[in-house]
């Protein structure tokens, strides 16, 4: 089972996050210049066992799509034709940033890390991993307790 890859794309920095390989923990791993982006996926989808690809959908609170969807939309067919043997998968990013801010106001990041826009891109990355992620789980929670229902029939 290879790793899952979360992308929080912005139209001059994105965000990247990673699985562990057991896809467990959700970790920031890069903040990439948009434009470089293609290039840096090859080079790392090389070099590790990536299988699937999220890519944060950009919607407003309303649920419609924000002004980046005309940007995200065709990157993802982008990376599904480049990358066939991947699953890409669009998942809502709504709020992402502001909980990242949040999580850094937590943490205790001072005030001038907070204004590291290429941080907040990583943290937001990593949010959208880690809710693909638990969802994931809770679908494959669901699954087993229906098999097991089945089974008793």
């Amino acid at each position: 089972m290879g790793r899952i890859l979360a992308i929080d794309y912005g139209t001059r920095r994105t965000g990247i996050a990673v699985s562990d390989p057991l896809r467990i923990i959700a970790g920031a791993l890069e903040t990439v210049p948009t434009k470089e982006l293609e290039r840096w996926l090859a080079d790392y989808f090389a070099a590790n066992d990536v299988t699937t690809v999220v890519v944060g959908k950009p919607m407003q609170t309303d649920g419609t799509p924000s002004e980046t969807w005309r940007y995200v939309e065709p990157l993802v067919a982008r990376l599904r034709r480049a990358w066939p043997d991947k699953e890409v998968v669009l998942w809502d990013e709504r709020f992402t940033s502001v909980l990242a801010h949040r999580t850094m106001l937590e943490s205790g990041i001072g005030r001038m890390a907070r204004r590291d826009r290429a941080l907040v891109d990583r943290i937001s990355a990593t949010i959208i991993l880690q809710g693909y992620m638990e969802s994931e789980e809770l679908r494959r929670k669901r699954n087993a307790v229906s098999d097991a229902e089945t089974e008793k029939r």
